[in-house]
């Protein structure tokens, strides 16, 4: 059998037809005019992004500052009353100090004083006279010591005089008497005293004539 001859149909491919169509300038521009839109896009959106952002900080910057603000008045009413107190609360302290460092001095005078008096070196000749002078030692420590815890007492320190005597108490409050007597017998005197002046001059002027 007679081998079979194969049939080849020729292709004739033209070359034109092998070639791709080029893109039209109109297309490009679209393409182009796409690319910017979407680039602007991306920049409005950016710029959005970055002014939610100053807007945030804007906010939290105000809010912090009323916070500061509120603060601020707070601590300056509360400080500046505390300074006033402690002012004041310092200016008695220092004020009692200088009292208590007084009375301090003063009863370190008279216990000197007293404990130089021996009684018993004193003989039956001078005992009257030792003695006198024991006592006004003696009492004018005590009514010292009285007049100073009156003074104090009420106070932070008066717990250290322990109060002062009855009989104390009413010396002092004799003497604070006294003293206000004097005063307006004082200022009395100095009110009329040209009112008598001028009648004792008339009538001294009256004898005369």
């Amino acid at each position: 059998m007679p081998a079979s001859s194969e049939y080849t149909h020729p292709i004739n491919v033209r070359s034109k037809q092998m070639e791709i169509p080029k893109r039209g300038k109109r297309e490009d521009d679209y393409d182009d005019k796409i690319k910017s839109a979407q680039l602007e896009l991306e920049r409005i959106q950016q710029e959005r992004e970055e002014l939610e952002r100053k807007k945030h900080e804007l906010e939290e910057l105000t809010s912090r500052k009323r916070a500061f603000l509120s603060q601020q008045v707070e601590l300056t009413e509360k400080l500046s009353s505390t300074i006033t107190l402690i002012d004041r609360e310092l200016y008695e302290v220092r004020e009692e100090t200088d009292h208590l460092e007084q009375c301090r001095t003063c009863f370190a005078e008279h216990l000197d004083k007293i404990q130089k008096h021996d009684p018993e070196k004193w003989t039956r000749d001078n005992l009257h006279e030792k003695l006198d002078k024991a006592t006004i030692v003696t009492d004018l420590a005590a009514d010292e010591y009285d007049q100073a815890a009156a003074y104090f007492e009420g106070t932070r320190s008066g717990g250290i005089f322990g109060g002062a005597s009855k009989g104390g108490r009413r010396r002092v409050k004799a003497r604070a008497g006294e003293t206000e007597f004097k005063a307006q017998f004082m200022n009395g005197l100095a009110f009329n005293l040209p009112i008598v002046v001028l009648g004792g001059l008339a009538l001294i002027v009256y004898l005369i004539k």
